[in-house]
């Protein structure tokens, strides 16, 4: 195995116990018994591969102190004959001499000068490739920019700076819904639970006090009744933190901002999820998967005969009009791949543009909608109320980090919510 093929497989073996490291500092725990395993293995090959690539390193700088001392000399192998001249038989030749003495010229040259002479009027001659096999002794190393020990030892790494997270899902649901806010702890709002629904034509009346005889006319007005109910939504409280040693804030300037944005978008991507499906319990949000009073749509003949009946539940159950449909992705392409008996999509295909759209209602795809349903509503129903914006807070006071020079980093918001007309949601059976 060369040099290079040695320098590959340490470089192999030093990744791979990297990967182990970064799997565990990523879940953030301790290596397990396997992993400490793994580890000490592709250490170990590291150490085999790393002893070997030494010894040929020592071969080559004893070659270089070869030339080095042997400078101006001319140095002949024990036991090798020398030309009349006293230069060493096959070596010493100018590549001039070694070209013509070569077997291919001189056989190439015995079919166009038989007699040794070329012909003036010989055109176009080509002679064959004369391989040089060893043009001395000793050979000087080419200096390459490929090697650490050559001329690669003066290029510098070029440190770009960038960098790329890894990426959340697109959040939808902030975009579609109300968004206020409040300075209370606890959010109240009064909910209708039934509408005056008495009204009726009513006749002159023709008596001043009736009554009760035949003909007389009343003329009493019915009465209307209306309920409501008074709701409250707690202001709950999502919040998370990281660990990061002071010297990592110090030496690592862009380090802080990694970090505000990861902590900023995490408590984002859960307060989305909790729109959607908190269940009310201990801190979580009443989300609006788990809502009571909202409207169902059950599955009929397939997915838009269904979706088709869903919003005329909306419109006439709910009196509302839509404002959007959301789906999980996996739902939505199967919808948007639907196709007639001809084998053409419903919605033009690949090719379609503009904003996605079924029965003429927009369309919004969030993640953390539960795949299997799809929702239809009118968003504006479902109000966040703002307490507390994201912030993120720095301390050394927890736990012993103080004298370790550690400190958390801590990201954390205050919101309510709540569905003001729970009828204004519809889950759509898919399936």
């Amino acid at each position: 195995m060369n040099k290079k093929e040695l320098q590959e497989k340490l470089a192999a073996a030093l990744l791979a116990a990297r990967a182990v490291c970064d799997e565990a500092e990523k879940a953030g725990r301790e290596l397990t018994a396997d992993e400490r395993q793994k580890i000490e293995a592709a250490l170990k090959e590291a150490k085999g591969y790393k002893d070997r690539l030494k010894v040929i390193e020592g071969d080559e700088e004893l070659k270089r102190q070869i030339l080095d001392m042997g400078a101006g000399i001319e140095l002949i192998p024990e036991g090798q004959g020398k030309r009349p001249d006293g230069v060493p038989a096959g070596r010493g030749k100018t590549l001039g001499e070694q070209f013509v003495s070569a077997p291919q010229f001189q056989a190439w040259m015995k079919t166009i000068a038989p007699s040794g002479v070329v012909p003036e009027a010989a055109r176009g001659l080509n002679c064959p490739p004369v391989e040089f096999k060893d043009l001395g002794l000793f050979r000087k190393d080419l200096i390459t920019g490929l090697s650490d020990v050559s001329a690669g030892a003066f290029v510098n790494t070029d440190i770009t700076g960038l960098y790329e997270a890894i990426g959340r899902y697109p959040l939808v649901l902030r975009d579609l819904i109300s968004v206020r806010q409040t300075t209370s702890d606890l959010v109240e709002f009064v909910q209708q639970t039934q509408q005056v629904s008495e009204a009726a034509p009513v006749p002159e009346a023709n008596v001043k006090h009736p009554s009760g005889a035949t003909g007389e006319i009343a003329g009493t007005k019915p009465q209307g009744t209306m309920y409501f109910e008074k709701i409250q939504a707690a202001v709950k409280t999502i919040a998370v933190y990281v660990g990061v040693t002071k010297r990592a804030l110090s030496d690592a300037a862009q380090i802080r901002g990694i970090i505000d944005q990861e902590l900023r978008e995490d408590l984002a991507d859960e307060l989305e999820n909790q729109l959607l499906n908190g269940n009310g319990i201990g801190e979580n949000f009443l989300g609006i998967a788990n809502q009571p009073g909202t409207l169902i749509q059950a599955f009929n003949t397939n997915i838009l005969t269904t979706c088709r009946q869903a919003i005329t539940t909306l419109l006439v159950t709910g009196r509302q009009i839509p404002s959007a449909w959301m789906f999980n992705p996996a739902d939505w392409e199967t919808v948007d791949l639907l196709q007639d008996a001809n084998n053409q999509y419903y919605w033009g295909g690949p090719l379609t543009q503009g904003p996605p759209r079924l029965w003429g209602v927009p369309v919004v795809q969030s993640f953390h909608k539960a795949a299997g349903t799809a929702l239809l509503a009118n968003w504006r129903k479902c109000v966040l109320w703002d307490r507390q914006q994201a912030t993120i807070s720095m301390t050394d006071s927890h736990d012993d980090w103080f004298i370790r020079n550690m400190v958390a980093i801590l990201a954390e918001l205050r919101a309510a919510m709540g569905l003001i007309r729970p009828t204004a949601f519809v889950d759509v059976a898919l399936a």
